[in-house]
């Protein structure tokens, strides 16, 4: 309401009183009062407003507008939210909740077994953090809490006796952390984080949640809060990933998946956290592996071997560990855990029960065979008759992987990737099982090798042709081909298919190296029959010489790239 509506404002007419007993009425927040007071001055005036003209019902409206505006004004005053935030009013607040703080402290040291005389300080303790959250709304003031030293109080509260108060506090450092926020004013997300992170935010969480019991709505609440601000420091500060993990919240995440409780939304949270915590990372991969973390994902996995998730909520958890164990998994020293863990077997059973997490264990095995750390994989997968699984997915892309939302490329890229790694790792009796599955019923598999192969080429050829179109008009343009632009350009070839085609082309001519002459005939047979080149097979397999060994040493690319090209020469 604007001044004028407020003016115009037509009180009801029963509740009309005289003015002149009024004036004495100061408490007007109190609704009560009013009430009584308003009763007791109608019942003595009601003989006088019976006897009145015109005028003084006029002159009683205008002091009832006055007065309406009066007591709006006041209300206004009365109520610290309704006033705006600026620098002197959020210093007040801070100082004010640092005044209850110490109260409240002070009092539970005085009379530490009579809750009576500290109760009240608790609540006013409250409600000021309750206040605090308007803080949220202006992130350039954030420099206050720091320089006041009241993060340094906050955080000390989160250790606080009463539970209610730690809580309160979490939901505070939840939407003072809010991710939108803190982007709205770098510098002030700066200064709030560095100090969190100095205090060891996160190691005091984890002890407040340690004791939390999730039993309780507030307290489960609480938890979920705590993922959050969790959350929100990881995406605007990645880097704090390993100190965040190194100060217990890696250990409590897996203590806290694996326990025997109904699946809830801070379970399928702790997965998120746990995923985020591993992408990319190699100390909290190292990490996990050291506190048996395969064994316990593993675990929580095994559930899905026969029975497909119940929820939506539920598969998006699976779906989360799923990629936390293929994180995990770039690291070698956790693939042979996940050997010794029996990862593989796990796997092996998921593929041939046919459930959603049919996808995802493809993908796992893809993560746990590829590149030379995958060999012991490699031939235990052959050993555990792995193959009889892998080849009937080579041959048929299933129905059921389709309508689970998971590409024919994806797939398909995950298979052609996993009969790579196996051709590249395995020796001895077991690379001789592995080649005789391409001579099988009148190599059938070496036909459905070159299927793929022309369908990728196909796709890459396609995006190619794109993409120099679009260099044609950036150069027509003036603009200049960077590093930057020719890594995204290859980056699209990729996702357009060329690692598929990659992976295709070097099974085409490690089969064609075997020393079985039917398989090399099969492959050049079908490349003459469909208008295919060995030119351009060995185009594709010396780019990816080319840019193989990311992340590895030198001497491993060289001797990488050498054992390539030496297999192009008898292609």
């Amino acid at each position: 309401m604007d001044v004028g509506e407020l003016l115009n404002y037509q009180p009801d007419r029963g509740a009309t009183r005289s003015r002149e007993n009024d004036a004495g009425e100061e408490d007007l927040r109190s609704a009560k009062h009013q009430k009584l007071s308003s009763t007791r001055h109608r019942d003595g005036a009601g003989a006088g407003v019976e006897g009145g003209t015109d005028m003084k019902d006029s002159d009683d409206l205008t002091v009832d507008r006055k007065k309406i505006l009066e007591k709006l004004m006041d209300q206004d005053e009365d109520d610290p939210e309704a006033e705006p935030v600026d620098e002197s009013s959020v210093k007040k607040m801070i100082l004010t909740f640092e005044k209850r703080s110490y109260k409240n402290q002070e009092l539970r040291i005085k009379f530490p077994d009579n809750p009576e005389k500290f109760m009240e300080s608790e609540l006013d303790l409250n409600d000021i953090i309750q206040e605090m959250h308007v803080i949220a709304t202006m992130p350039n003031l954030y420099h206050l809490l720091v320089e006041l030293n009241s993060v340094h109080s906050l955080m000390g509260l989160l250790s606080h006796e009463n539970t209610d108060v730690a809580i309160a506090v979490v939901d505070l450092l939840q939407e003072l952390t809010d991710i939108d926020t803190l982007n709205e004013s770098e510098e002030g997300a700066e200064v709030l984080v560095d100090s969190l992170l100095e205090g060891q935010v996160v190691a005091l969480l984890v002890q407040n949640m340690e004791r939390l019991d999730e039993q309780v709505k507030e307290e489960a609440d609480g938890v979920f809060n705590t993922l959050a601000i969790i959350e929100n420091m990881a995406e605007f500060r990645p880097g704090l990933c390993t100190e965040a993990a190194q100060q217990g919240l890696m250990q409590w995440l897996l203590k806290r998946i694996k326990a025997k409780m109904p699946f809830d939304g801070n379970k399928l949270y702790c997965s998120e956290i746990l995923a985020i915590l591993l992408q990319n990372n190699d100390n909290t991969r190292e990490l996990l592996g050291e506190l048996d973390g395969i064994d316990v994902l593993l675990q929580q996995l095994s559930v899905f071997k026969r029975h497909n998730p119940s929820t939506v909520e539920e598969q998006e958890m699976m779906e989360n560990l799923f990629d936390a164990l293929c994180s995990c998994l770039m690291l070698p020293a956790n693939r042979d855990r996940f050997l010794k863990g029996e990862g593989l077997q796990l796997m092996n059973l998921m593929l041939r029960e046919k459930k959603m997490s049919r996808t995802s264990s493809l993908k796992v095995l893809d993560h746990g065979m590829i590149g030379p750390e995958g060999g012991d994989n490699c031939h235990k997968f052959v050993d555990i008759l792995g193959l009889r699984t892998i080849f009937p997915l080579f041959m048929k892309t299933p129905k059921k992987m389709r309508s689970s939302g998971t590409s024919e490329k994806e797939h398909e890229e995950h298979v052609c990737s996993i009969i790579a790694s196996m051709l590249r790792n395995l020796k001895s009796q077991q690379r001789s099982r592995l080649l005789n599955k391409f001579t099988e019923n009148d190599c059938e598999k070496v036909d459905r090798l070159m299927e793929l192969h022309f369908k990728y080429l196909e796709a890459v050829q396609q995006a190619d042709k794109r993409i120099e179109g679009e260099k044609h008009e950036m150069v027509r343009r003036g603009e200049i081909l960077d590093d930057n632009m020719e890594d995204e350009f290859y980056l699209r070839r990729l996702d357009a298919g060329l690692f598929v085609l990659q992976s295709i082309c070097y099974i085409m001519v490690e089969i064609s190296n075997s020393g079985l002459s039917q398989l090399q005939q099969r492959v050049h047979q079908i490349l003459n029959l469909r208008g295919g080149s060995v030119k351009v097979v060995r185009h594709i397999m010396r780019e990816y010489a080319e840019s193989i060994g990311d992340g590895k040493s030198d001497e491993f690319k060289e001797a990488e790239r050498k054992r390539i090209m030496d297999l192009l020469e008898n292609f």
